[in-house]
């Protein structure tokens, strides 16, 4: 259960508390309109200052303040009618929620002591040594309540924490797998364009193909942006989205790329299929610039257990050992871990490169 989760729980339990205590006086028939007011009053002062107000939670100021009128509202219930004394277990794990770091054990005390003297606890005990267990036993049940609340808080924001890693990380992959591979393209085209400026008809082509680049890139980085399926697996299924990406691929650069299927082709989840198709732009990418390849291939496997993308070039090839390895790689193994799926490149100078995305099915 989430941080969330925890704290409609503990809302519950007080209102829960403050109802049967409210249910046991209007039963004995001693509801006098003081009490109903401040029962009414002290259920209306937590809904708007504690459930409405999760922001400043763990704030000293204005929270310890808070918690010293619900302090006081029960104090004056219990002395009203002893059924209030519920509400004691309603509200245990409140000073730790309210307030930050130790104060909130103080708060748990000035609670404990509170209800006690209202009670007649504290005067009891010379009489009758055995209530100092129960004073003793409600401490110790307020400390556990603390323990566990800042266990719960802690692990909330290491959460958090993690969380926002994570989508910093994947805005990272997004964007290099979008805007940085789109205007690496755009460059290229407008390049073209510039040593081709005799040629008029070249000059546009490139220039078009230059302005399609920046349609799709932007549409790309808008829909990385919302978390939405990338768009050629919008129209089409992968095995088909991957022909459209080559096909493109292929006219912006003058490569030919060829494209087979092996396997039945199927629907798979969208963050694998987002995968292998962000794993070929990006090897596309790579052969575009660094390659200086004639051909490339591209091999969709569809199989029982598992699903595979290879990527061969004829291109100029490298040492994979005494590769840098930029973030485009890095991005591309990030993605296939989070599917549990791995990624091998294999390359010698002079041999081209063989570039295999394998994500498993179960």
């Amino acid at each position: 259960m989430d941080e969330t989760g925890w704290m409609r729980v503990f809302h519950l339990l007080f209102y829960t508390c403050l109802t049967v205590s409210a249910t046991i006086v209007l039963l004995q028939g001693s509801l006098d309109l003081v009490t109903l007011a401040l029962t009414l009053l002290m259920g209306g002062w937590y809904a708007f200052f504690v459930v409405r107000r999760p922001a400043l939670l763990q704030q000293l100021n204005p929270m310890a303040g808070h918690l010293l009128v619900l302090i006081a509202l029960q104090f004056a219930l219990i002395r009203m009618d002893s059924a209030y004394e519920m509400t004691m277990w309603g509200m245990v794990a409140l000073p730790y929620l309210l307030l930050p770091g130790r104060w909130g054990y103080a708060g748990a005390v000035a609670l404990v002591f509170s209800s006690s003297v209202e009670a007649g606890l504290i005067d009891m005990i010379p009489r009758d040594p055995s209530v100092l267990g129960s004073l003793v036993g409600n401490t110790t049940l307020s400390i556990i309540m603390g323990l566990f609340a800042r266990d719960l808080v802690r692990q909330s924001e290491q959460s958090r924490a993690v969380g926002t890693l994570e989508e910093r990380a994947r805005l990272a992959r997004e964007i290099h797998d979008t805007l940085a591979q789109g205007f690496s393209g755009i460059i290229a085209q407008l390049e073209a364009a510039e040593q081709g400026i005799d040629d008029s008809d070249a000059v546009r082509k490139r220039i078009s193909l230059a302005k399609q680049l920046a349609r799709d890139s932007l549409n790309e980085a808008r829909r990385s942006v919302d978390a939405l399926r990338p768009e050629p697996l919008e129209r089409a299924e992968l095995h088909q989205a991957l022909a459209a990406v080559a096909e493109r691929w292929s006219a912006a650069t003058a490569v030919s790329v060829a494209v087979s299927v092996d396997g039945e082709p199927r629907r798979l989840p969208v963050e694998m299929e987002t995968t292998v198709l962000r794993a070929a732009q990006e090897a596309l990418a790579n052969v575009a610039r660094h390659a200086r390849a004639g051909r490339v291939a591209l091999t969709l496997s569809y199989m029982d257990e598992e699903v595979t993308l290879d990527v061969l070039d004829d291109g100029m090839g490298f040492d994979p050992a005494a590769a840098g390895g930029g973030y485009g790689l890095v991005a591309m193994h990030e993605r296939a871990s989070r599917s549990g799926g791995t990624v091998t490149v294999e390359s010698a100078p002079g041999e081209g490169t063989a570039l295999c995305v394998s994500i498993p099915c179960a």
